[in-house]
């Protein structure tokens, strides 16, 4: 046993203490204590994360393909019956659970091989964020503790996502349920019925609205003041047809409540009316190019056509280090994202349309390299 064995080793003992204040019976944690391996590969994953750096047409033509909506319709097929008790039962369209399950684990055929005890032992032994892992390790050994799944076949990715539908352990112990009433919640089976169901009820459980879609293409009139879009410009739909927003058909939008107007590649694509349902989209996984390729691809399964006006191609994609740069200059011009993070949210967003209208630039508020190059051009 080398030296860092018997640090992993320590580290379990001290861990299999905390244990006691987690409600976790004196098996469960001896069972911890005996399966729990250190995998460095593991680790080598988390520090090796490549940066993804994809446009929006990009991303869409891998994660919408012709061929992932194709097995979409296949398994809406397949399953039709399921699906059907789950849109009467949790009252969410089947489409936006396959959707899900096909970005998550491509149907099921990626739901990953790493023994999910000791990949997040691992990382809270030794990896970034530890003090999440650990809490999420606690939350897999109460899986066990429960009798769901055998440790053994507690299969994930190397972060700890699980099953068809890629639950961390603590979202597996709010949301999954017994749909086969067999139970147990297995959400690993390659029967994917309990994993399917569990989809759904995350979806109810944070807020999904029966009958309505997660958002659809609009067009935008001729001066449309470009400011109005992003995340922070929730208004009600009645007030964006009054702004000129209408179908490619020319139908002024079907009064969902409220919505956003989203330009995902800015002025130079598509305009996305999103709805609440995106913001169920975004509680699965916070991510804009996420959310907007699930409801793409709801869109698609459930029969629709692509897009009418096409992703542009060929944009430059900002890196965080390009990011952090446009953020530190948009800030010594006197628009100021609150922090140089490498990250877009939503006061990079805000600030960089107040720049864009100053400098009488389309104030789409998207970063891309083209802006990043005109703000490097400033005097």
């Amino acid at each position: 046993m080398d030296e860092r064995d018997r640090s992993f080793t320590s580290w379990k003992e001290e861990f299999a203490l905390r244990l006691q204040d987690e409600r976790l019976r004196a098996r469960t944690r001896n069972r911890f204590l005996e399966i729990a391996q250190y995998l460095p590969e593991v680790l080598d994953r988390q520090a090796n994360q490549k940066e993804l750096l994809l446009s929006v047409h990009d991303y869409l033509e891998i994660t919408v393909s012709d061929e992932r909506v194709r097995k979409g319709r296949k398994a809406l097929r397949k399953y039709r019956p399921l699906m059907g008790e789950l849109e009467e039962t949790y009252r969410v369209s089947a489409d936006a659970v396959l959707a899900i399950w096909g970005l998550e684990t491509g149907f099921g055929a990626n739901r990953g091989d790493y023994p999910v005890i000791s990949a997040l032992a691992t990382l809270a032994f030794a990896g970034e964020r530890r003090a999440f892992f650990a809490d999420e390790l606690v939350a897999a050994l109460h899986i066990v503790q429960a009798g769901d799944i055998a440790p053994e076949k507690m299969l994930g990715s190397w972060a700890g996502a699980m099953g068809h539908g890629q639950f961390m352990p603590s979202s597996y112990l709010k949301y999954a349920v017994d749909h086969d009433g067999d139970g147990r919640r297995d959400i690993w089976a390659e029967d994917p019925t309990d994993a399917l169901a569990s989809i759904a009820n995350y979806l109810r459980e944070h807020g999904w609205r029966s009958g309505q879609p997660c958002g659809e293409e609009m067009y935008l009139p001729d001066g449309f003041d470009l400011s109005l879009t992003g995340r922070d410009q929730v208004r009600p739909v009645a007030e964006w047809a009054e702004h000129g927003v209408r179908s490619p058909r020319g139908l002024q939008p079907v009064d969902y409540g409220d919505a956003m107007v989203l330009l995902a590649a800015g002025a130079q694509g598509p305009a996305y009316l999103a709805y609440h349902n995106f913001n169920v989209f975004l509680a699965y996984n916070n991510s804009v190019h996420y959310a907007l390729s699930v409801g793409c691809l709801a869109h698609r399964i459930d029969g629709n056509k692509k897009f009418t006006r096409p992703w542009p191609a060929g944009q430059r994609v900002l890196s965080r280090a390009d990011m952090r740069e446009l953020q530190e200059r948009l800030t010594a011009l006197g628009h100021d994202t609150r922090g140089a993070d490498g990250l877009a949210g939503p006061n990079t967003h805000r600030a960089l349309r107040s720049w864009q209208v100053a400098a009488g630039y389309p104030a789409d508020g998207f970063p891309c390299g083209e802006v990043l190059d005109q703000l490097r051009a400033q005097p």
